[in-house]
């Protein structure tokens, strides 16, 4: 098997494991969640890093495509806001369990201070998670099975990352999630930056900033 295609196998099982630990029932409650989240996140980044080299091709060129990339992730990030809060409010409508599962994510909320969630989110957690999902898995799974079947894995792995969290409103929303920014990824891998921005601020609206609970 080619050197590449196994440390991006080993990369996706070392990524199942850390979430497994932290959603999973038997596992959760014996850690602390943002350590943790935050300890894997820098593993994401580090793999992420380690295994590719040629990051320099995603990097905004000039001023003018930094702050382009800038407002575009602001404006997806508002867009995708906007399309869970109304999400939200139709899966309470519709599903009996739905606002039990989405308010047992909100209890990960009470471990520490809102602001040093809302940092970690914005500087560390959201930034990583689209760095190793988009940046190294989908780029590399290009490399072997092409940019529309690597899309497809990358959506499915991004979603079931979450499986042992056994809720299903979280899945749902990762599956979303995963199926908006690795489209816009396969149209241009170079949207990277603009989906770091988005990541980044999505995750501390929803979680800080603007939540629905």
């Amino acid at each position: 098997m080619n050197h590449q295609k196994q440390k991006l196998i080993a990369a996706i099982l070392i990524a199942f494991v850390l979430w497994g630990v932290m959603f999973s029932p038997w596992t959760a409650p014996r850690i602390s969640f943002w350590p943790m989240m935050s300890l894997s996140a820098g593993i994401l980044l580090t793999m992420a890093f380690g295994f590719r080299h040629d990051w320099r091709d995603l990097l905004p060129q000039t001023f003018r495509s930094c702050r382009q990339s800038l407002l575009y992730g602001f404006m997806l990030a508002v867009f995708l806001w906007g399309v869970f809060w109304v999400g939200d409010k139709a899966s309470s409508f519709l599903f009996g369990f739905a606002s039990g599962q989405v308010d047992r994510v909100y209890t990960l909320k009470e471990e520490i201070s809102p602001c040093v969630i809302g940092l970690l989110l914005f500087i560390l957690i959201g930034p990583a998670e689209e760095i190793f999902w988009r940046g190294y898995v989908q780029r590399t799974l290009s490399d072997f099975y092409g940019p529309n079947r690597a899309m497809f894995f990358a959506i499915g792995a991004y979603t079931l990352v979450h499986l042992f969290s056994f809720n299903f409103m979280l899945l749902a929303a990762s599956a979303v999630l995963g199926c908006v920014w690795s489209f816009l990824f396969r149209l241009s891998p170079k949207t990277l930056p603009a989906l770091i921005v988005s990541h980044a601020l999505w995750d501390t609206a929803v979680f800080v900033l603007f939540p629905f609970r």
